[in-house]
């Protein structure tokens, strides 16, 4: 709930900020001597400036925002390919020990299977 009213708070001081803004240029129109053309002038100066600082600042706002994107992925795709090797060197080790089982089996097998034949020969006496 704190940050919902610093939110507002937020969005209150911007409003105000142009309110100020746009009543202090009112008055100075009204109470400046110099003339209408001269204080437009000004003022459309004024304005293109704000404007070309704004640009700057949304420019490297946004050059900074991309930077950052671009190390995110960077870093992402380390993680990426980590976990790959990963799973990579699991799934040989896996193979290994399956083969490692397998010959282990037909190993046991021909044990089996000789120990089976010498079992039913007939014994010399």
């Amino acid at each position: 709930m704190n940050a919902h009213t610093h939110e507002h708070q937020d969005y209150g001081f911007v409003i105000g900020l142009f309110a100020g803004t746009f009543v202090g240029a009112g008055l100075m129109m009204w109470l400046a001597p110099r003339t209408a053309s001269e204080v437009r002038q000004r003022t459309t100066d004024s304005a293109r400036n704000l404007g070309k600082r704004a640009s700057e600042q949304y420019q490297q706002a946004s050059t900074r925002v991309g930077e950052t994107v671009d190390d995110l992925t960077r870093r992402g795709q380390v993680v990426r390919d980590d976990v790959a090797e990963a799973v990579a060197r699991g799934a040989h080790e896996v193979e290994r020990y399956a083969t490692a089982a397998k010959s282990d089996r037909v190993t046991e097998a021909r044990q089996y299977a000789a120990a089976d034949r010498s079992a039913s020969k007939p014994q010399s006496v």
